[in-house]
């Protein structure tokens, strides 16, 4: 098959999978591939994003932009990889080794920009100014979107609430991060911190979905820390908005499956945003769902960058 429009691939580089899409001119999916992380082999991750490109533009016989969204960031100063939580990428030139390979530029991003982009092109967000997308799986990530533009900062840090500590938390219900400090959001918000804080008060060893289906049975236990939950995501968003004030959060990742959240959390909210009136905005579901990360990061070669 020859295509003569203008195709665009993203990749979504976890620390499980490698997803592949291609998308044409108007957002439309025309290919979409995942295969199994290689586990901690960097040369392996190369070799693998180059394969799953390649393979793509045979099947379409020209040449793509190629975006990428990865679990961390590229150092401002030397271009490496920081903050990942897959540990054989941090300290490497994975957009350098890639253009190598691929002898064209490559656009990476945050795998949270990418889901907040994503949405705020053609998602749940179309059409607001400022846009703030939340991943809450067994991390707490975000993105930042204003006026389609990725909001990195000039430390590529744009974005990453769930380093900040939870405010108007107990210090009695704290835990410790990974990042070395004790109280960060996401020791709170993520699927993790969710099953931690529910053995400490249980001593049951439960997954965050499985404390959430005993919620909706009616379980006091798991129905008490739903309700615990819901009031530290609202204080952590509350936080967000008053720094931010976006128009639209859209919350994506595991926990964002939690129906209640859309709800509870926009009624709690109020108590900590520094407004008199009630708050404009609107926490929704995104229209993608898993595959927004990976549409976001074949929107990034078309969408630049504000610092």
């Amino acid at each position: 098959m020859i295509s003569h429009e203008n195709l665009h691939i993203g990749i979504d580089l976890g620390g499980t999978k490698i997803e592949i899409i291609v998308l044409d001119t108007v957002g439309g999916e025309r290919y979409r591939k995942r295969i199994d992380t290689p586990q901690g082999d960097y040369q392996g991750t190369i070799n693998a994003i180059v394969g799953l490109v390649k393979t793509a533009e045979q099947q379409f016989q020209q040449i793509c932009s190629v975006g990428i969204g990865i679990p961390g960031a590229l150092s401002n100063s030397s271009g490496l990889v920081k903050n990942a939580n897959s540990v054989c990428l941090i300290g490497q030139d994975l957009k350098g080794d890639l253009q190598q390979h691929l002898q064209r530029e490559i656009f990476v991003a945050n795998d949270a920009n990418c889901f907040a982009l994503s949405e705020a092109i053609d998602g749940s967000a179309k059409g607001a100014k400022v846009v703030f997308g939340v991943i809450i799986g067994t991390g707490c990530g975000g993105g930042i979107i204003v006026d389609g533009q990725v909001l990195t900062g000039i430390n590529w840090i744009g974005g990453e609430w769930g380093h900040n500590p939870l405010p108007w938390s107990n210090a009695d219900d704290q835990h410790e991060c990974y990042c070395g400090l004790q109280g960060c959001t996401e020791t709170f918000l993520s699927g993790t911190g969710l099953q931690k804080h529910f053995q400490q008060r249980t001593g049951q060893q439960l997954t965050a979905k499985q404390i959430v289906d005993l919620a909706e049975q009616g379980v006091v236990d798991a129905e008490e820390m739903l309700q615990d939950y819901c009031v530290w995501l609202a204080k952590g968003l509350a936080s967000v908005i008053n720094v931010v004030d976006p128009d639209v959060i859209v919350l994506g990742g595991g926990m964002g499956n939690i129906k209640r959240l859309y709800t509870e959390v926009p009624k709690l909210w109020d108590k900590w945003i520094f407004s008199n009136e009630a708050t404009l905005t609107k926490l929704v579901a995104p229209r993608f769902g898993d595959s927004s990360g990976v549409r976001g990061a074949a929107r990034l070669p078309n969408a630049s960058h504000a610092k």
